[in-house]
């Protein structure tokens, strides 16, 4: 693990003594770390030797724990069980989804679990604490269900806005990505259970993601998707990570000698093991190119990581070394995260009043505020007659679908089919939670005149509208694992309703739960817009607590918002007429490789790209609005630590995002966020602030090294991509290093 940073991005509002402090933490920390990992390395060789050939294909393979599988007696029903070994007290792997909590799994279970808010809710609050407590709190209700395996840790970058799975990971921005994720990483782990980091790499898009071929660099690859993994797997130590279902250049992810052997495990140094995906593992060559566990092998051709390994490893002395690697990588995880000293039994205690707590707090401070013309929030709690429309909102918050998808207590409030056939059609429902938003805003406005409509009729919402102070519309994009959206519009004809509802009453206020951007060809009309994403368990009165000002919204984007398909590196999805047959899915017979270019936009993704051609996006990355007002400046940068003064200039008490951006290089003009701090202020509160810059943000990845050109750079502040300040130019020296 390489330490980069002197102190965690989001700490920067501590004192300069609480920083050192900090950054002494954390050293001291890494080296625990560092030392555990050495002493479960030497255990998990201690091990192996002692392993019988017919022991050293049990930890390898392993089998969905669901039907229409037989389940083992010891498992947990959930996504996947490897055996363990008692005689040599070596733990079974009981292994759930996902990173928003211990998934449904189409209710197998019949229990409940607490629904984080989406990965993009989480990452718009630019808080790397909040989300390890997140993480903290859904790997304790993993544990105490007995799991000690969770396959969370989503970190592949939004390198298109219309990708079915963008809700469950952290944006764009490899800083930014790579630090949340690491942390949400560390608070799994906390719970002395595995945590994965998924999917490595490149898996951009779900339609045809079987057989889509990334075509990309090693420098583009480094410097955007590979650098979000890296930085999580600094800060996170997962003891396993996922390969994914795609190629890369040429090769199955899950069985790139380059990704797995090469980046992962030679340059990183990488000690714990690689996992399939479920149904990614093309033949034995993998194990070879540096796979390590074939997970869910229903899924798969063939079980290729028992017989067959077995035979290889005992007539090749390589393949017999290779076998022992993988064992020696699965043993060290276990080792590290104490999963054989501190076993996971099913019925363990779970506070789920203060879980949900933690979900509703995540899910207030995620909210963005997009648009607030005439400051019409927050909303009067004196309001006399509030129409509430669309959404299903009298009934529940809708939650992303697919491996992710976690329900509370009593179902959902909700479940709509979308239909489909075969053994995972289940997965393809609607699922809300159960926190009413028309309820919630019933509460928060006792002396107001409530009234809802479903917004079925364009027409009657309309009337309704024009007869009200207050309207608020909900509108909704499901997303979900396994397809993608066609284009960037609101589904279902919502985009005529809000229009014809903002038409009827300027007063409308519109409030998205979506899974990533959509196109508002309304903005215009509308009083305000709020982004809610999928706001968790109790997104409903999140919600409410941000449109009546309980909470001053506080979120910033992690994506960008473009002003249409047009201005995407891909204006047509690539594959998108190659669906895929149902949920999970094999390869479909007869579809050959799918040629996705990402070297068009390289590693300039996002804001990035924008800067690059020079489009402006209808909502940049980082923008989000305040019921207050800051403003910054004295920006001061020595090229390892940037330095500024940010200030509450309105007449309450909020929280900013105070974003670094370099804007030049010697080789031109170029944006790169380097980093950030969020940071809460009193009313009329100034303060000082320090935030270190990380070096790869400002270097190219070159001739196998990482580099830093001599000569004049320039860094700016930003309120987000799009807004930034007077560039300070900094000469820096050249640098290159592994």
């Amino acid at each position: 693990m390489k330490f980069t940073s002197v102190c965690k991005p989001g700490l920067g509002a501590l004192p300069a003594i609480a920083l050192a402090a900090t950054f002494a933490a954390s050293v001291s920390a890494e080296g625990d770390e560092n030392a555990a990992w050495d002493r479960a390395e030497r255990r998990a060789e201690a091990t192996v030797r002692a392993m019988t050939p017919a022991e050293k294909t049990i930890l390898t393979h392993g089998v969905m724990a669901m039907p229409p599988t037989t389940t083992p007696p010891d498992a947990v029903p959930g996504a996947g069980y490897i055996p363990g070994i008692p005689r040599l007290g070596v733990p079974a792997l009981k292994e759930t989804d996902a990173s928003l909590g211990v998934a449904y799994a189409a209710g197998l279970r019949n229990d409940n679990a607490t629904a984080l808010p989406s990965g993009l809710a989480m990452a718009s609050t630019w808080d790397a604490d909040l989300v390890e407590t997140a993480g903290r709190m859904i790997g304790g209700e993993a544990r105490a269900k007995g799991y000690n395996v969770m396959l969370a840790g989503g970190v592949n970058l939004m390198r298109d806005p219309r990708n079915g799975r963008n809700f469950e990971y952290f944006g764009e921005d490899p800083l930014l990505a790579g630090t949340l994720v690491g942390h949400a990483i560390r608070g799994v782990q906390s719970n002395r259970i595995i945590a994965t980091i998924k999917h490595l790499a490149l898996n951009g898009q779900e339609n045809g993601r079987h057989f889509a071929d990334v075509q990309i660099s090693e420098g583009n690859a480094r410097e955007s998707d590979l650098l979000a993994f890296q930085i999580g797997i600094e800060i996170g130590q997962p003891g396993s990570v996922m390969c994914a279902y795609n190629r890369v250049n040429g090769h199955q992810a899950c069985s790139s000698d380059w990704l797995l052997n090469r980046v992962l495990k030679q340059d990183w140094g990488y000690k714990g093991f690689v996992m399939s995906d479920w149904g990614a593992v093309p033949d034995l060559q993998a194990a070879m190119n540096g796979l390590d566990q074939q997970s869910g092998e229903q899924l798969d051709t063939e079980v290729f990581f028992a017989d067959k390994l077995a035979a290889a490893a005992a007539n090749s002395p390589a393949w017999a070394r290779r076998l022992d690697d993988m064992n020696k990588r699965i043993l060290t995880a276990i080792y590290a995260n104490g999963l054989e000293s501190h076993p996971a039994q099913p019925g363990g205690a779970i506070d789920y009043e203060a879980n949900a707590a933690i979900a509703e707090d995540a899910a207030r401070q995620g909210i963005v505020l997009l648009r607030n013309r005439d400051n019409i929030l927050p909303l009067a709690k004196s309001a006399r007659t509030i129409l509430v429309v669309g959404g299903l909102a009298s009934t529940g918050v809708l939650s992303g679908g697919g491996s992710s998808q976690v329900i509370g207590e009593g179902g959902p409030a909700a479940a709509i089919p979308l239909g489909g056939t075969g053994p995972f059609a289940a997965f393809a429902r609607m699922n809300y939670h159960r926190s009413s938003p028309l309820a919630a805003i019933q509460a928060m406005a006792p002396q107001a005149t409530v009234r809802f409509r479903n917004g079925r009729s364009v027409a009657e919402a309309a009337a309704a509208a024009g007869k009200a102070d207050i309207v608020i519309v909900f509108a909704n994009q499901w997303s979900g694992e396994g397809f993608d959206h066609a284009d960037l519009t609101l589904p279902e004809g919502q985009d005529a309703l809000i229009a014809a509802v903002a038409g009827a009453n300027p007063n409308t206020v519109v409030v998205l739960q979506t899974g990533g951007p959509v196109a508002m060809p309304w903005l215009d009309r509308t009083a305000a817009v709020i982004q809610a994403w999928y706001p968790g368990i109790r997104g409903g009165q999140a919600i409410a607590s941000v449109l009546f000002g309980e909470t001053n919204p506080s979120g910033r984007l992690p994506i960008t918002f473009p002003a249409g398909e047009a201005q995407l590196p891909r204006v047509k999805l690539d594959g998108f007429d190659r669906l895929e047959p149902d949920f999970i899915g094999r390869k479909p017979e007869g579809a050959g490789p799918l040629p996705v270019d990402y070297d068009i936009e390289g590693s300039d993704i996002g804001y990035r790209w924008n800067a690059r051609q020079g489009h402006k996006a209808l909502f940049p990355f980082g923008f989000g609005l305040s019921y207050t007002t800051f403003e910054t400046g004295g920006l001061r940068v020595d090229g390892k630590t940037a330095s500024f003064t940010v200030r509450n200039t309105g007449n309450r008490d909020g929280t900013t995002v105070v974003q670094v951006y370099l804007t030049q290089t010697p080789r031109g003009r170029q944006q790169r966020l380097v980093g950030f701090a969020r940071v809460a202020l009193k009313a009329g509160e100034v303060r000082s602030l320090s935030v270190p810059i990380e070096p790869r943000t400002i270097a190219e990845f070159e001739g196998g090294r990482w580099q830093i050109d001599k000569g004049r750079h320039a860094f700016a502040l930003g309120a987000s991509a799009e807004d930034l300040s007077a560039e300070v130019p900094v000469d820096l020296a050249a640098r290159r290093w592994k």
